[in-house]
């Protein structure tokens, strides 16, 4: 079974860290294999991935003519490929040498249509104290409540998913109306190509833990306002995803009711006797996630045009 990575860059400062990516997924101890590397309107940086990568066998190229955004650059991606299974995984992470042989291996032993895997973080600088483990969505790491290993879930991380390359084709790949594009901070990304395609096929993504990927989390990514930010547009894109796919919203209520009658009881419980200060700083700041995504959700329900986003158009988000 042949299986082509997709990995999607843009800029030339993520360079040197998008050739470590490259670099370990060419370490893969995985055959047959394939890499497509789509540069996303960046001449440049696409002529300095011909000099370091343009020789290698297996390694595909392709630019896109102008900034057309992460979901378009990866469908592009998969219809280039030639795997049977298309994996993807961002430009900002490292896999374990075995990670695309454990993905594959599920494959192999299932009938699963997808599979990905766990996503770690990677800290480049020290972990804020105020960080909750169970917002680690928010900076596209496996947060605390994931899921069990070789559990069928609604979707994994984009730094860290894989399909059947012909389903993920047919299902329409990744939704324009999300990812990043240029300013805008629509997130939301895996979950309508996962529920597209556990609406058509009836399956969701197998969750091989063993599967590992360290996504690199820069000092911007530990940020309290840039956090606060990123839960707004967090709230705001589960809206947009509530109009292209209403029955997604279960899913989200689903985690609210973990976080709020299971994890923060939880950590409420651990603050009886002596509470360490990061204790009592990662409750606070659950509350203020959570509040933003509330408050990015209900300016989504005054801003949003569903007519536009099902016509295909731009949301207008960053403008």
């Amino acid at each position: 079974m042949k299986v082509s990575v997709v990995i999607c860059t843009y800029a030339m400062e993520r360079y040197d860290v998008f050739s470590e990516c490259v670099d370990s997924v060419l370490a893969q101890t995985y055959d047959p294999l394939e890499i497509v590397l789509v540069v996303d309107g960046n001449e440049p940086v696409f002529e300095r991935v011909q000099e370091d990568y343009g020789d290698l066998d297996d390694v595909v190229l392709h630019c896109n003519e102008e900034n057309q955004g992460i979901s378009y650059s990866r469908t592009r991606g998969a219809k280039i490929a030639t795997g049977d299974v298309v994996a993807f995984i961002d430009d900002d992470a490292v896999a374990e040498p075995d990670w695309i042989a454990e993905l594959a291996r599920v494959y192999d032993e299932t009938d699963a249509i997808a599979v990905g895997g766990h996503v770690a973080p990677d800290w480049v600088t020290d972990k804020p104290d105020f960080f909750p483990e169970e917002f680690y969505w928010l900076v596209g790491c496996d947060e605390r409540g994931m899921g069990e290993h070789m559990e069928e879930l609604r979707n994994t991380y984009g730094s860290n998913i894989s399909f059947r390359r012909d389903v993920f084709l047919n299902v329409g790949g990744y939704d324009e109306n999300t990812g990043r594009k240029g300013d805008r901070h629509i997130q939301a990304h895996e979950a309508p190509i996962c529920i597209r395609m556990a609406n058509e096929y009836g399956k969701g993504v197998i969750y091989n833990t063993d599967a590992v990927v360290h996504h690199k989390l820069f000092d911007y990514r530990g940020d309290f306002q840039w956090l606060v930010f990123r839960s707004f547009w967090q709230g705001y894109s589960k809206r947009i995803m509530d109009l292209l796919l209403p029955e997604a919203s279960g899913d989200k209520n689903e985690y609210l009711g973990q976080l709020m009658l299971e994890f923060v009881p939880d950590r409420l419980s651990s603050l009886v006797g002596k509470p360490s200060m990061p204790q009592v700083k990662q409750l606070v700041t659950i509350f203020v996630f959570t509040a933003a995504v509330g408050f990015g959700y209900l300016y989504g329900l005054i801003d949003v045009d569903r007519s536009r986003l099902i016509a295909g158009r731009d949301t207008g988000v960053g403008n």
